[in-house]
């Protein structure tokens, strides 16, 4: 059986739907403070969180577990910059319980999500694994901590683990069966969205004197349905005895603030209205990932690499919660 930690949350979700797919049995572990009930998929689900030992000694001691994915973490950079002690609690003293009781129960299988804002400000781009470590945000440094405190227990403890370092998630379940449901909501294409259906008056441009060729932020997109097989395919090398490592999840090409808000405004026929604000502490002005490594070593492919057909998935998800 496979634990998903988080397994209510965006992408979560997504991979409990995919490892479902490939008929796996799987538990959901969540404290729904972040996902969603109705996002649950599956028989099995235990409400509980990771700074309560106790509930995860109740589900290692209940279930067959083989493996771990974990996704349970706080995730928003500026809310990091602002509540600092949340990101190190949650995110680093939770991860280490896990980490703990796995070690107990002699579960030597973790896929972690992490992700590119262990990088900081890069070097150069596209940005491959081996790029230097300098994250410029709590969020950032914690799941780089996590990442170190792997490596010590597999080294240890013959922890072994696949950390998968996420550029940025985005879309939704294109058959429309979960979507992206944050409270409150700061990923880029669903605020935007949230413009053209009438539910904000404006987005706000966090930026525009960057060195980039329009002065906005550029980012790599990645499809949370591909992140999703990512995950999938990492379990399937662990369990054939893979090795522990770290990959990149980007689709290898950026884009700017400015085009996806020019992609919405295609895609819902909607006149978005922009206004322009100052940068926010902590965003890297460009962050585009080199997926070299995982499509040769796991031979991944992600399917959704046009911005338009991301944001259409989006697109429809969004409306549909409305009507």
């Amino acid at each position: 059986m496979i634990l998903v930690t988080g397994g209510a949350g965006y992408v979560g979700s997504h991979c409990v739907k995919e490892l479902l797919r490939q008929k796996h049995e799987v538990v959901i572990f969540d404290n729904l403070n972040q996902g969603v009930r109705e996002a649950v998929l599956g028989e099995h689900f235990v409400e509980g969180d990771l700074l309560h030992p106790e509930d995860l000694q109740g589900i290692f001691d209940h279930y067959e577990i083989d493996a771990v994915m974990h996704f349970a973490a706080l995730a928003s950079v500026g809310d990091s910059m602002r509540n600092p002690q949340r990101y190190y609690e949650n995110n680093v003293i939770g991860t280490l319980n896990l980490l703990d009781a796995m070690h107990e129960h002699r579960v030597n299988q973790l896929i972690f999500s992490s992700s590119a804002a262990v990088y900081g400000d890069p070097d150069f781009v596209p940005i491959p694994e081996d790029h230097r470590k300098l994250p410029k945000n709590p969020y950032g440094r914690t799941k780089w901590m996590m990442e170190q405190a792997m490596a010590d227990y597999w080294q240890a403890y013959d922890l072994r683990y696949i950390a998968l370092r996420y550029f940025n998630a985005a879309g939704c379940d294109p058959d429309g069966q979960l979507g992206e449901n944050h409270d409150p909501e700061e990923h880029l294409i669903p605020i935007v969205l949230d413009v053209a259906l009438g539910k904000r008056d404006r987005i706000t441009i966090f930026g525009t004197d960057y060195d980039t060729p329009d002065g906005t932020c550029i980012r790599d997109y990645v499809h949370v349905s591909d992140l999703a097989m990512a995950h999938a395919l990492s379990l399937d090398a662990l369990t054939a005895g893979g090795k522990s490592t770290a990959y990149n999840l980007g689709i290898g090409n950026g884009y700017s603030v400015r085009e996806v808000i020019n992609s919405c405004r295609r895609v819902t026929g909607c006149d978005i209205a922009v206004e322009e604000g100052s940068r926010r502490s902590g965003d890297p002005a460009v962050l585009v990932a080199d997926p070299t490594c995982v499509m040769h070593e796991l031979s991944w492919r992600p399917r959704f690499t046009d911005l338009d057909e991301i944001v259409g998935t989006a697109w429809r998800q969004r409306k549909a919660r409305i009507s």
